[in-house]
């Protein structure tokens, strides 16, 4: 038996053409950013995820793509080092949705990690499981789903997504532990180890989004730990940092309501000593313990403004079904950040 209609009876069709057109954009949202996170490895490098990126134009949305060349002129050494052994270019995408005209500033800047493969590089991963790391771009498939939502939707806000496009691969040309290499803000950072790449790519990208646009907030989303997963399984971890009280309990109340729940880790300033380095400004590994926690420590240091930090790697795609969501890709995060993003309105 297939079903094909279904009519509903309601005492208030207007509204409910209303709530359709507010979901079928989150749907339509959630869809995009799954179909990306399945996409094999050899299709979605960056060249290949910037394109489908520079697709959203059709919506309204600017869209601008930034080559190496031009990185290297901004010098974003973070980010390049991390794709130096791919033959792929590495990308950084900006995409700005203007729905408020009025106003010349964002509210909301979103930024991505978008590692469309990870070996691990030098540092390299063990072969089981590595087959899953195509969906270490989950973080900048989240913020192309958020925005296509936005456009549909034609929110009346002015939001900027932005996302670093990197291949994390092993060559005689990738970056080695114990390179040191400096980044966007100036800071220099020593590499420990090349498997840490995420927040390398999100140290240029942050710094990136606030000196270019200066947008009122910014969050950050990425797959960026396997301790993150480790701590708390399908769930998100969100990290405050200091004048962001309002909105992490805007968006802690708001995962409860979407069940995109995310649990709170402690950001103490102890941690700040495990990411020390005698080197250079910073380093990217903090040790055995707290992996999760550090490297949101880390990011701290790129981030001098009202900002988020979301580790996203438990929830961006499962390997069974999980509750309501799927085997694969989950979509996660795109209910909860339009709606985050419809309370700032």
């Amino acid at each position: 038996i297939t079903l094909n209609l279904i009519d509903f009876l309601v005492s208030n069709p207007s509204k409910l053409k209303k709530l359709y057109i507010d979901y079928n954009a989150i749907a339509e949202g959630i869809f995009f950013s799954r179909e990306l996170l399945h996409e094999p490895p050899n299709v979605l490098n960056p060249i290949n995820l910037a394109s489908r990126a520079k697709g959203l134009s059709k919506l309204n949305i600017k869209v601008n793509v930034l080559d190496e060349k031009k990185m290297r002129q901004l010098g974003m050494g973070a980010l390049l080092g991390v794709g130096m052994g791919s033959s792929n270019p590495s990308r950084l995408v900006t995409l700005e949705w203007n729905g408020n005209p009025s106003s010349k500033k964002a509210s909301l800047g979103l930024v991505g990690k978008g590692v469309t493969f990870d070996t691990g590089g030098i540092s390299i991963k063990p072969s089981e499981g590595m087959e899953e790391m195509k969906m270490d771009m989950g973080g900048s498939a989240l913020v192309l789903g958020v925005m296509k939502t936005l456009a549909l939707r034609k929110a009346k806000t002015n939001v900027v997504g932005v996302i670093g496009l990197v291949e994390n691969m092993v060559s005689s040309k990738a970056q080695r532990p114990s390179d040191i290499v400096k980044s966007m803000s100036g800071k220099t950072i020593e590499v420990l180890n090349t498997d840490a790449e995420g927040r390398l790519v999100l140290a240029d990208a942050l710094h990136y989004t606030n000196t270019k646009f200066k947008p009122k907030f910014i969050v950050d989303l990425a797959t960026l730990t396997g301790a993150a997963a480790a701590s708390i399984g399908h769930f998100g971890i969100v990290s405050m940092h200091e004048g962001a009280e309002k909105e992490h309990a805007t968006l802690k109340k708001i995962g409860e309501q979407t069940h995109e729940r995310l649990a709170e880790m402690p950001f103490w300033s102890d941690y700040d000593e495990l990411i020390k380095s005698d080197v250079a400004d910073i380093k990217n590994l903090g040790g055995p313990f707290g992996g999760a926690i550090t490297a949101g420590k880390f990011l701290a240091h790129f981030a001098d403004y009202p900002w988020i930090h979301l580790d996203i790697a438990g929830p961006t795609f499962t390997k069974a079904k999980y509750g309501y969501r799927g085997k694969g890709a989950t979509g996660m995060g795109v209910r909860l950040l339009y709606q985050f993003i419809k309370n700032r309105v």
